[in-house]
């Protein structure tokens, strides 16, 4: 299937795959849960060999909807259902979060969820509202993570880039109660505002030309490239866009 995308929804905007439900208003947790497919539980279920024997010390993931294995892991992996893990955003943000994208990619092995943060930033002139956005296995391939990101997420590619892009990222192993960590990542989202803050405070400073389309609050589908040239024995930094 394309861009590893199993099941979501999107708002309005329809993401280059065309997969997914388009709803017209971002919903909460609740209706996100069911609107991106979400709405099933990860089982855990006793692994065997060929011959029938138990292989201790390892668990098998399952889904509960059509008992598709999702993966091996650990006895000590602590499964964080689809439902915890909105819980944990809503916590996280606050009362009253809505959410942008929702889905599934590999098969159900991982999941994400982008929520739109509640502060705007000016950044060189343009308004740009960041996202939180959360990916949470069920393979035992990574812990859960959480970033601020300007990246509309919409499948495997773009999450992989929002990311690896992050300024400031917080990560917990599945062998960890997570529920009992959202201050620490407040603390690093913390962070990550201030970062947003400084970063259109700096930008502002710089003798900079920029080259840009117009940008949508709702997406950044570019890079920004950075390069140093000089004229007539004066220095100037270029920040330029490539789509």
């Amino acid at each position: 299937m394309p861009a590893n995308v199993e099941t979501k929804f999107y708002v309005r905007e329809k993401p280059w795959h065309g997969l997914g439900t388009e709803v017209q208003e971002a919903p909460t947790s609740a209706d996100a849960l069911i609107y991106a497919g979400l709405d099933w539980e990860v089982i855990q279920k006793n692994v065997y060999s060929e011959d029938g024997s138990l292989i201790a010390g390892y668990k098998a993931n399952t889904r509960s909807t059509d008992n598709a294995a999702l993966g091996i892991v650990s006895d000590r992996y602590k499964v964080v259902q689809n439902e915890d893990a909105f819980q944990f955003t809503d916590d996280l943000l606050g009362a009253g979060v809505t959410y942008e994208t929702v889905g599934a990619l590999q098969g159900g092995r991982k999941v994400w969820m982008l929520a739109r943060m509640p502060h705007r930033y000016i950044i060189a002139g343009d308004e740009i509202a960041p996202y939180l956005v959360v990916m949470n296995s069920h393979d035992g391939s990574s812990g859960i993570k959480v970033a601020m990101t300007p990246i509309r997420v919409v499948c495997q590619n773009t999450l992989n880039l929002a990311l690896d892009s992050a300024k400031r990222i917080w990560t917990t192993k599945h062998t960890e109660n997570v529920m009992l960590r959202v201050h620490e990542a407040e603390e690093t989202l913390g962070l990550a505002e201030k970062y947003m803050g400084e970063l259109g405070r700096g930008i502002l400073s710089l003798p900079t030309a920029w080259t840009r389309p117009p940008i949508r609050a709702s997406a950044w589908t570019g890079t920004w490239k950075r390069r140093e040239t000089s004229a007539a024995g004066r220095s100037r930094t270029a920040i330029s866009w490539s789509g």
